[in-house]
């Protein structure tokens, strides 16, 4: 706030030394301009006439008396133009040109008016107080943080505008991601739907969207998905992105030679040393010990848990340290309160610290009972994942909406203080969002 002060004090001089010098500086009196000049007229008139009695007088034709009665007709009515400061010709000439005083009132009232002017009129349209105020607090209102409720709002203005402009194809593509971010998938998808229709030739859109759409249906690529991802590869075969998704659908598949090679085209495009290029390495020696034991592997791969996709290459950590396991029931009570449509997410977060899911899984009410395990295959960002806490809370989530974010109604249940790598988890949802 001082910083501020400070400013608005020298542009302040800087605009009074602007104006002040005019105002001070001794100059002639505008508004007698027009009268001096006629004064001058007046006064050349009156010392022609003093001539020509000179010149009579000379001459005889006026006698002393008569030209001291001229004389001094002449002298009054010099005096009378020269408002009574000379009786002389040539200093009255001089008078007419005389210059106004210096504007020191003036002067003085703007030096002090226009100060405090400006600080008037600040206090009465501005916003003195969000001069202390720190920058987080003025984008989230004084918290610090970023609610759930201010996103939502955010999003739904996001969407509301979409629909008054059908056609901006960046819009549809930011309001599909940040649905996926937000792990609204059936929203994201209907979003990338109309992106994809207006940018039908747009690579990393088609993969975008296949991954939405592969979480839609249990993190499996098989379907529209691949379809999606074959498409996107034909109009950019070098998509790393794309080439993780299509590895994971052949290892999906059980095809391991086909996820090899298209995890080693991922790889080459891939910076060395990367965290992305050590999961695409860890997928190709799984793939690879496969082939060789021709025996089944448990898992699927995803080599894009840097980059939040539903399948490519497997985790470095993917062993059962790094997972957590077990079984989600809903209660007898509040079976009446869920729809065999409504969605269930299950997750793990860390049990102190961000509250953003190290790992989700998204099923229905009708898959009830459900047997699952999270682990740092399905981590949403490299540096969140089950393996960097060694205590997170686990749970389960029944919402009508399908959103991610909680909202009053939604059932609920969870475990709290959970070691990483526990399995055989009960976990009942017993209790009704307030």
């Amino acid at each position: 706030m001082t910083i501020f002060w400070i400013l608005v004090a020298a542009l302040t001089l800087l605009a009074l030394t602007l104006v002040l010098p005019g105002l001070i500086k001794r100059r002639p009196v505008a508004d007698s301009v027009n009268a001096a000049s006629a004064r001058l007229s007046t006064i050349a008139i009156l010392r022609d006439q003093k001539a020509q009695l000179d010149a009579e007088l000379a001459a005889g034709t006026l006698d002393a008396e008569q030209h001291r009665v001229g004389r001094e007709e002449i002298e009054r009515r010099v005096l009378d133009e020269t408002d009574g400061t000379s009786g002389s010709l040539d200093s009255a000439a001089s008078s007419a040109q005389a210059t106004a005083p210096r504007a020191w009132k003036t002067a003085l009232l703007l030096a002090l008016g226009m100060p405090l002017l400006a600080i008037g009129i600040y206090g009465r349209l501005g916003a003195p107080q969000a001069l202390d105020t720190p920058p987080a607090e003025v984008a989230t209102g004084g918290t610090g943080e970023v609610t759930p409720e201010q996103v939502e709002k955010l999003v739904k203005t996001l969407a509301e505008r979409m629909e008054a402009m059908p056609d901006d194809v960046q819009g549809w593509t930011l309001l599909a991601r940040t649905y996926a971010t937000m792990q609204r998938f059936p929203e994201a998808d209907k979003a990338y739907a109309r992106a994809t229709v207006l940018a039908p030739q747009n690579a990393q859109l088609l993969i975008d969207h296949a991954d939405v759409r592969a979480m839609l249906q249990g993190q499996r690529l098989a379907g529209e998905p691949a379809r999606m991802i074959a498409r996107a590869l034909e109009l950019d075969p070098k998509n790393v992105k794309g080439l993780a998704l299509a590895g994971g659908m052949a290892y999906e598949a059980g095809d391991n030679a086909q996820a090899i090679h298209y995890w080693k085209l991922a790889r080459e495009l891939t910076p060395p040393g990367s965290e992305f290029a050590d999961n695409l390495t860890k997928g190709i020696e799984q793939a690879q010990a496969a082939t060789a034991s021709s025996a089944p592997v448990a898992a699927s791969a995803d080599a894009s848990a840097s980059t939040g996709s539903s399948a490519a290459a497997p985790s470095a950590n993917a062993g059962a340290a790094a997972r957590v396991a077990g079984q989600v029931s809903l209660s007898p009570a509040l079976a009446s309160k869920a729809a065999p449509t409504d969605t269930v997410f299950i997750f793990a977060r860390a049990a102190e610290g961000p509250r953003m899911p190290l790992a989700i899984v998204r099923r229905t009410v009708a898959d009830l009972p459900i047997t699952f395990t999270l682990d740092d295959t399905m981590a949403m960002s490299p540096e969140m994942k089950l393996s960097k806490f060694p205590v997170v809370v686990v749970g389960a989530r029944v919402s009508r909406s399908g959103n991610a974010m909680p909202s009053p109604g939604d059932l609920s249940g969870q475990l709290n203080s959970v070691t990483t790598g526990t399995e055989g988890l009960q976990i009942v949802i017993d209790t009704v969002q307030p």
